[in-house]
């Protein structure tokens, strides 16, 4: 099986991405220890995008690894997935899902890509509680609520989602030590 990970990570302000490079190099030596094939792509140092297409398309498995901003991906994430799985939305989607007979409904069902599984990690400064405490900042949402549109847009094409992973704290508190142990954990026992 091939999985295809993404690094989303930025060299901006002062993180650098260096923790989202890291949780991809961990991702790929724990996969390639268990036998995957692995491929991945930097986005921030650019890319081909017939190249990156191809590469969509012959993973069986997409990971998503990327810091929030603003409440969501970096705009290098979004402009990646917009000008890729265009480029490879004809294998992706067949149409939007509906049909002339009742237009109103359907809408999102008309993914192609349904053999195909994605997991999105990401790394934040908020804390947990930010997410899960209904009386906090996400309300309750939990990180899956809070990447819906990725979520969707996976969706949309037909894939299937495999658990999150969420970094926490990442510049308030950093806990490098206990993000890797916990990806490694992830990553062994949903792969």
């Amino acid at each position: 099986m091939k999985v295809l990970i993404l690094d989303g990570g930025k060299n901006f302000g002062s993180s650098g991405g260096k923790l989202n490079t890291l949780l991809c190099e961990i991702a790929s030596s724990e996969l390639k220890a268990k036998g995957y094939e692995v491929l991945q792509t930097k986005i921030d140092d650019g890319y081909n995008i017939d190249e990156e297409a191809k590469k969509v398309l012959e993973s069986d498995i997409i990971i998503w690894q990327y810091p929030g901003w603003w409440m969501g991906e970096p705009w290098i994430v979004k402009k990646y997935l917009d000008e890729v799985f265009m480029a490879a939305a004809s294998n992706l989607i067949k149409s939007d899902g509906r049909h002339a007979s009742n237009p109103e409904y359907g809408y999102g069902t008309g993914g192609l890509a349904t053999n195909k599984k994605y997991m999105i990690s990401t790394t934040w400064n908020a804390p947990i509680t930010a997410f899960n405490d209904k009386n906090e900042f996400f309300e309750g949402r939990g990180c899956d609520g809070v990447t819906f549109a990725m979520h969707k847009a996976m969706e949309f094409c037909g894939m299937k989602a495999l658990p999150s992973f969420i970094c926490n704290d990442v510049v308030k508190n950093p806990k490098v030590d206990e993000y890797i142990n916990s990806y490694k954990e992830h990553i062994r026992a949903n792969f």
